[in-house]
């Protein structure tokens, strides 16, 4: 169901984080912190990649760090490793993860559904509702097109070259596709200009 991105991350893998660098240094660390903050219990790491969300885990919180691409992962181990962070790993499709029945206090993606097919949205969020408590939440931080138009030109310029090396885009409509899934948000602001928000989501 996620060949496409599999095949992607496994090639670029091993030089993901440096792709990724300048843009960790800039701004994604520290919405990545904000992201994770005032959660404890149980949570999933939903498309966890190469761990860059370890450093920012609530201290007591059970994660689970979860990702299709097993040379992602195999990164990821190796930074919680170097952080002295204990995290459960598995390889498993976001759209069937296996989990039981509100097994999550908390499931949290961060620039997840900018690498999903539309198709794949609503099956998704679907499953993330699925696994988590009845009053637990979404956390979704992530890419969304901007309106202003010196930015949507930017947009337009990098977009094929987000597209070649990491499978994504600007356009995902995960927020759209909450209702259809049965979820809603209760929190949609934009945390970096108008070109990344943080969505928090309940079941209806």
């Amino acid at each position: 169901m996620q060949t496409g991105y599999v095949r992607t991350y496994e090639r670029i893998a091993p030089l993901y984080d440096a792709l990724d660098l300048g843009y960790e240094v800039m701004w994604k660390r520290r919405l990545r912190q904000g992201t994770f903050r005032g959660l404890s219990g149980r949570i999933l790491d939903a498309g966890a990649g190469t761990g860059c969300n370890i450093p920012f885990y609530p201290a007591g919180a059970r994660v689970t760090a979860v990702d299709a691409s097993p040379a992602m992962l195999t990164r990821a181990a190796r930074r919680a490793g170097r952080v002295g962070r204990a995290v459960e790993f598995e390889v498993l499709d976001l759209a069937a993860t296996g989990y039981p029945d509100g097994h999550f206090d908390h499931v949290v993606a961060t620039f997840v559904f900018c690498v999903l097919p539309e198709e794949l949205q609503v099956p998704v969020l679907g499953e993330m509702r699925r696994i988590l408590k009845p009053e637990g939440t979404l956390r979704i931080l992530d890419y969304t097109q901007s309106e202003r138009s010196a930015a949507r030109l930017w947009m337009r310029v990098v977009s094929p070259w987000l597209s070649f090396a990491f499978g994504a885009r600007y356009t995902a409509g995960y927020e759209a596709h909450l209702p259809q899934a049965g979820m809603r948000a209760v929190d949609s602001r934009f945390v970096m200009g108008d070109c990344v928000k943080l969505v928090e989501a309940r079941a209806v």
